[in-house]
């Protein structure tokens, strides 16, 4: 009998394979590397169920689970397409208003009760997380959600809350209430998902929505699972948040809602894997055990991103080069400033920036003003996708980075990889891989670039000189080669290790009672 390959069920968010970017890049070279040795299932979380995927999948990519968050009259109809109508059918008739009130009514309250205070026994909050999806593998989602009596009490222990708060103002608004239950509705759309019991380690790439799945895997199968941090999840929501124009109560709610699910990530995750040791500070400050932080480095294929002579149309001119989408944590306004400070020293200057112009057209429209306004359409281009990678950082002298926000950016060691050094902010890892062979400086500090830029670009021997160390630094840190196979002997040590359902240790009342109720129902096969 042929050995079983083992499954790993891969949980994205706004990434692979739908989307391009750097994590999608680990995700591809992940799946790509290990065809022989691990299977994968996909769970991507997407914004619409109108996506295509932007990567040629390889053949250990055996499912994938899409669940868009928007756009859909019938959630079901996407994560649940190997279900015969009639079953959808069944599960919506028994679906019924004394249903919702007696058996998810009281797991509901719960999670609310997280919710207005996330810093709630992370073992409560992964039990309550739990309990709604095991309500949601009998029960309809949809119409389960938009039970009005949910709505009701929602508004009631919403203004009960803030009431209890003493700088409490003004009751919420009709707005806020909506505002919350829709975007509950959506978010926590993974738990009407099935969880796969064949799969032997869940891997999630963020610390947030798509491992809900991670969780429940944990307490139905005692599924191992490991989590990825690239940026800090947690972080970049309010990085994001506080840019956003919304109302006090929507953001603290959403607030709220990504720190209780994190910290149920954290929780029930048997390894913590951040790109960057930079990220454990924030793992650790939201409760993650110490002992199961493993860091693992993203790596480059060498052979691809090698160094060559810059291509005829850059030859002759002073190249700055950048890899980013055009959204506000990659801080493209910072880079156009710093573009205007270099072309005062360095007249014929040119900044080309690779990247999509899709994710935040609001922003590129203010960029395009920014350009128009400062007069340096001449010196800073956007150029789109482009569709060699391994050649884009080859057409400049050196590359940029301005992100205010980052985990372990491939676009850095990819740069270094083909010998161009690299002017950057001092975020997230970037320390740990350009200190000694490239020029960190604060965010948001277009001087500090331009003063980078400038230095590489009129000091030959110097920038040749960092170019050499910083390909030097990524053949013996930070390959495709080293990367890899520490996920992979993690995915063996894992799924080797006894699998102990947390079914068994639940305590939480609400969900101990629905449990007893469903073992007192005869569960139909859906």
């Amino acid at each position: 009998m042929n050995k079983k390959t083992p499954i790993v069920l891969f949980e994205t968010e706004g990434s692979y394979p739908y989307s391009g970017g750097g994590v999608s890049t680990w995700a591809h070279i992940l799946c790509s590397e290990l065809q022989d040795k691990i299977d994968f299932y996909i769970l991507a979380i997407t914004g619409n169920p109108f996506v295509e995927s932007r990567y040629k999948l390889t053949e250990n990519v055996k499912k994938i689970i899409h669940i868009p968050l928007w756009g859909v009259e019938e959630p079901v109809q996407y994560y649940d397409e190997g279900v015969p109508f009639s079953k959808q059918i069944e599960k919506k008739a028994r679906t019924t208003r004394a249903v919702v009130k007696s058996q998810f009514m009281p797991i509901f309250r719960d999670f609310v009760k997280c919710l207005f205070n996330p810093y709630r026994d992370p073992k409560e909050i992964s039990e309550i997380i739990y309990g709604l999806w095991k309500y949601f593998q009998m029960y309809d989602y949809k119409l389960t959600m938009k039970e009005t009596s949910l709505w009701i009490d929602f508004k009631s222990r919403l203004v009960q809350d803030f009431k209890d708060e003493e700088d409490f103002i003004d009751e919420p608004r009709v707005f806020d209430v909506t505002f919350g239950m829709r975007w509950l509705y959506h978010f926590l759309m993974p738990l009407a998902t099935k969880m796969p019991k064949e799969v032997d380690v869940t891997h999630a790439t963020i610390a947030g929505f798509p491992a809900l799945l991670s969780i429940v895997a944990k307490y139905e199968y005692g599924t191992p699972s490991m989590v990825t941090d690239h940026g800090v999840y947690i972080r970049e929501r309010l990085i994001n948040l506080g840019q956003a124009d919304m109302p006090f109560f929507s953001k603290k709610l959403l607030l709220n809602l990504s720190i209780l699910v994190t910290r149920a990530v954290y929780f029930t995750a048997d390894q913590i894997s951040p790109v960057t040791t930079a990220n454990q500070k924030w793992e650790v400050k939201f409760e993650a055990d110490e002992s199961k932080i493993l860091p693992i480095y993203n790596g480059v294929d060498t052979n691809i991103f090698k160094p060559t002579l810059k291509p005829s149309h850059t030859a002759d001119q002073p190249t700055v080069v950048a890899v980013a989408h055009i959204f506000p944590l990659k801080d493209i306004e910072t880079m156009i400033k710093t573009c205007d400070l270099v072309r005062k020293e360095i007249p014929n200057v040119q900044f080309i920036v690779y990247g999509s112009l899709d994710v935040d057209k609001d922003y590129v429209e203010k960029c395009e003003l920014l350009i128009k306004e400062l007069g340096v359409g001449d010196n800073f281009r956007f150029g789109g996708f482009h569709d060699k990678p391994s050649m884009v950082f080859n057409e400049g002298d050196i590359s940029i980075l301005t992100s205010i926000s980052e985990g372990f950016p491939y676009t850095v060691i990819e740069s270094m990889s083909c010998s161009r050094p690299v002017v950057a902010t001092d975020v997230g890892g970037i320390k740990d891989a350009l200190e000694g062979c490239g020029i960190l400086c604060k965010p948001r500090d277009p001087q500090a670039l331009a003063n980078g830029v400038i230095k590489l670009l009129n000091d030959t021997e110097l920038r040749l000189e960092l170019g050499k160390k910083s390909r030097e630094k990524v053949l013996v840190n930070f390959t495709t080669k080293k990367s890899v196979d520490s996920y992979y002997e993690s995915y063996v040590k894992l799924m080797n290790q006894p699998k102990k359902p947390l079914s068994t240790t639940i305590t939480q009342k609400s969900v101990v009672n629905f449990l007893k109720q469903k073992e007192e129902v005869s569960e139909p096969a859906i």
